[in-house]
Parts: C-alpha cells; structure tokens; sequence
C-alpha cells in the first residue's frame, strides 16, 4: 500500500505537478528590497543624524522635549562614560520662568542651534 502510494507522488513530481520555490522566494527578496528601501533605510538615517545633532547639542540651543516642552539648553551635565551612552546626559533648560532636568535623549528636535563657544 504504502509502496503503491510513493510511487503515485513519485509520478506527479516527474509530470510537472510540483511547482518550484524559485519564483516564490525571488518574489519575497524582491519585496523586503523594496521595504528595505523605502522605510528601513531612511528610518536608519534620520536616527542617525539626530543622534549626531543631540551630540552635538551646547548651550544656549533651543529645543522641544519628547513630551512637547519649547525649552533653551542651559546646562549640560556629561557622564564620563562611552559615546554610546551619551543619550542618559542631564540636560538643564529654561523654559519659561522654570528649569527643568532632561536626559539628552529625550530630545525630539533641535529648533535652533548656537555657534559653540570656542576657548583662545
């Protein structure tokens, strides 16, 4: 029986009844390329250059907070640990008549920047 059965697929396999993955499997490379292009990658840049501008963050910049705060960078206190980890700074603004303390990272975006201040 199980003999009679095996050779059955057998046949349909040489009669062309299996398809093949080929096609499938370019059709699925060829999508997450196209997702690759046009979300994944430019996602990647935009993190990349505002992590490069919150490093770059000095005083006197002017920035709006994750939670929606419009605050001036007052004070920047800088952990003496690795670059990776300098998104837990303490950052001190202004905003308004009270001060507040943030971590870098919780920065959204920088509205205006100021020249740093160059010691001669």
């Amino acid at each position: 029986m199980t003999l009679g059965i095996s050779a059955a697929l057998l046949t349909l396999l040489q009669a062309g009844g299996g398809a093949s993955l080929t096609p499938l499997l370019f059709q699925f490379g060829l999508i997450f390329l196209i997702f690759y292009f046009l979300i994944i990658r430019p996602q990647q840049k935009q993190r990349k250059s505002h992590e490069e501008a919150l490093r770059n963050l000095h005083r006197g910049d002017r920035i709006v907070t994750s939670g929606g705060i419009i605050g001036d960078v007052i004070h920047i206190k800088e952990s003496a640990k690795d670059a990776k980890t300098v998104m837990d700074d303490e950052v001190t603004i202004k905003s308004g008549e009270s001060r507040l303390i943030i971590e870098r990272g919780r920065i959204a975006k920088i509205l205006s920047q100021t020249a740093p201040a160059t010691t001669t």
